[in-house]
């Protein structure tokens, strides 16, 4: 899949804390040019330094040209991305952004559920003023830790009794009952468990999720649609090249160790950079990010993760 993705420097015009330990930043370009358009559910790229790039979501208000806002959890266990957001990144500072990017979008629909966890009511926000404009019925259904630690709340305040703000030290789990019989699109983003969990109330055709992490993929035997690493071969159709891809190596390395340049961020599968049109073979799909329609035609798949459920593949690269 051939997107144009754009490729700027932008400057933190602002830090502001939007609740315990997320810090909202909005960026802004160094000449006050206008950036870039997206749509609610679109993410960014976002380098922090060498071998240092995460995907953030942009929770700001679309039309809004001249400004983009992103919000950043720190995460003490994590990998050094939302620490050096949270103690090195500065107003004046410069960043390096690729995007913005979409998995995530919001389709046209007379009602909808939203279902946020913690910091992932950054892709919802949009998406309710939107659904509030197009005159749709919606509620949504935030939880988190504790009410302090729940992003834009304030904000949240004037959609009045739609909104459902349930902290866990209060009011223990989300109350996931609605969701039994949906009778709206149901988009939910928030940590594993609470996708694993709304994923199996939930009808496929019915639900939209965003993972912040890989989804636990299980390895099955011949024939599963997640099977053993094994040696393949792809065929790189617009280079002109044929790469042996190890059964210890990915696909994405592989086609890099070629001199092949490809565009890829996560290396995890969750934000959907690396995405390939593919052109003959059947693609063994270990992604977080592509529907269960998009597996089974088989025309796309993320080189980061994903493998080969045959001996050879041909991509459009």
């Amino acid at each position: 899949m051939t997107l144009y993705e754009a490729e700027l420097e932008l400057v933190v015009a602002q830090r502001e804390f939007a609740a315990d330990g997320v810090l909202a930043l909005i960026l802004r370009h160094p000449l006050g040019e206008e950036l870039p358009t997206w749509e609610p559910g679109a993410h960014i790229d976002v380098a922090l330094g060498p071998d240092l790039e995460r995907q953030y979501s942009l929770c700001g208000d679309p039309a809004d040209r001249g400004v983009w806002r992103i919000a950043v959890l720190r995460e003490p266990d994590g990998r050094g991305g939302s620490s050096y957001v949270h103690d090195e990144l500065s107003e004046g500072d410069k960043v390096r952004v690729r995007g913005p990017r979409n998995r995530f979008a919001l389709r046209d629909a007379p009602r909808y559920r939203f279902v946020a966890g913690g910091i992932g009511i950054t892709p919802i926000l949009p998406m309710l003023a939107a659904a509030e404009a197009a005159g749709a019925q919606w509620t949504l259904l935030y939880g988190g830790r504790t009410r302090n630690s729940m992003a834009f709340t304030g904000e949240l305040g004037r959609y009045g009794d739609r909104v459902t703000i349930a902290p866990q030290d209060e009011t223990g789990l989300l109350d996931l009952a609605p969701l039994d019989a949906p009778d709206a699109l149901v988009y939910c983003c928030g940590p594993g468990p609470l996708l694993d969990a709304v994923e199996r109330r939930c009808p496929a055709r019915l639900l939209h999720v965003e993972r912040f992490q890989p989804k636990v993929q299980e390895a099955g035997p011949e024939g599963a649609e997640t099977g053993p690493d094994r040696e393949f071969e792809v065929e790189l159709s617009r280079s002109g090249r044929t790469v042996t891809v190890p059964a210890e190596v990915s696909l994405l390395d592989a086609v890099r160790a070629a001199g092949v340049e490809v565009l890829y961020s996560c290396t995890e599968g969750t934000c959907g950079t690396c995405e390939t049109d593919v052109l003959d073979g059947t693609p063994d799909h270990r992604d977080s990010v592509l529907s269960d329609e998009e597996r089974e035609a088989g025309e796309t798949m993320l080189i980061c993760v994903s493998r080969c459920r045959g001996k050879r593949l041909v991509l459009d690269l």
